[in-house]
């Protein structure tokens, strides 16, 4: 059943700014009449556009600062001055270079695997539409990001931080899940997601932990395994929990 706007204004709420919606959303979801198409979220606020776009300007400088002068010759106060920004604002977004190196190949992966399972058609059982997703997002980085993570590959450093930000597919997994399978609780989508995600980081950590000098460069180490068969191989033991999930 959705929001009648007569019973909410009978009741005192009106619409107006983000607090008034909030406090009509709480009265609709007491009395229940929330039905989630009929009030729609509130939009970002211009502080958040702000933030967002500082981030992105950040990491954006970050990984292009690193792929001019290597990431060892890059200092956080680099990055600050290349963003128009202070060493301080700075460190309320990242707590490394190599952190927003990192953000900057990874950024919009998750939400892209998100993307990509919502995608899938009806009739695709849930396991293959996540691990067909998972395996397709992260294996084919496209080619303004080879030459980011041919440097990622080349340090330990940056290869252990993007190791950890894999696991930032659950958020928009958990979401995709639960849209795509509204028979299911909320905390149900967050475990599986959670589960796909530490999946994912261990096939990525052994992945990058695998490497072997390059034939074609001289110097340079690359991952000699395959990324694709580890991916598969480590959500095997998801398959079973997610087509249950999905039936």
């Amino acid at each position: 059943m959705g929001v009648r706007p007569s019973r909410l204004r009978a009741a005192g709420w009106v619409h107006g700014d983000a607090t008034e919606f909030l406090r009509a959303r709480k009265f609709a979801r007491t009395h229940d009449l929330w039905d989630r198409g009929a009030v729609t979220e509130a939009r970002p606020t211009l502080r958040e556009r702000k933030k967002q776009a500082t981030r992105e300007a950040l990491r954006s400088a970050a990984l292009r600062l690193a792929l001019e002068r290597g990431p060892a010759n890059v200092r956080v106060d680099d990055i600050a001055e290349a963003a128009g920004v202070s060493p301080r604002t700075y460190n309320n977004y990242f707590s490394s270079r190599e952190e927003a190196i990192v953000a900057a190949v990874m950024a919009e992966r998750a939400s892209r695997v998100a993307a990509a399972v919502a995608a899938r058609p009806a009739d695709v059982g849930l396991a293959d539409a996540v691990v067909d997703a998972v395996v397709e997002q992260y294996t084919d980085p496209g080619d303004d990001a080879r030459d980011a993570l041919l440097m990622i590959m080349t340090s330990p450093a940056l290869r252990a931080c993007y190791v950890d930000t894999v696991a930032a597919v659950e958020g928009p997994l958990a979401d995709a899940i639960a849209a795509r399978c509204p028979g299911i609780d909320r905390l149900t989508a967050e475990a599986l997601a959670a589960g796909v995600g530490a999946a994912a980081k261990v096939a990525v950590r052994g992945w990058l932990g695998s490497t072997t000098q390059s034939a074609s460069m001289p110097g340079f180490v690359v991952a000699s395994g395959s990324l694709p068969a580890l991916l598969r191989s480590s959500l095997t033991a998801l398959v079973p929990a997610l087509d249950a999930a999905g039936r």
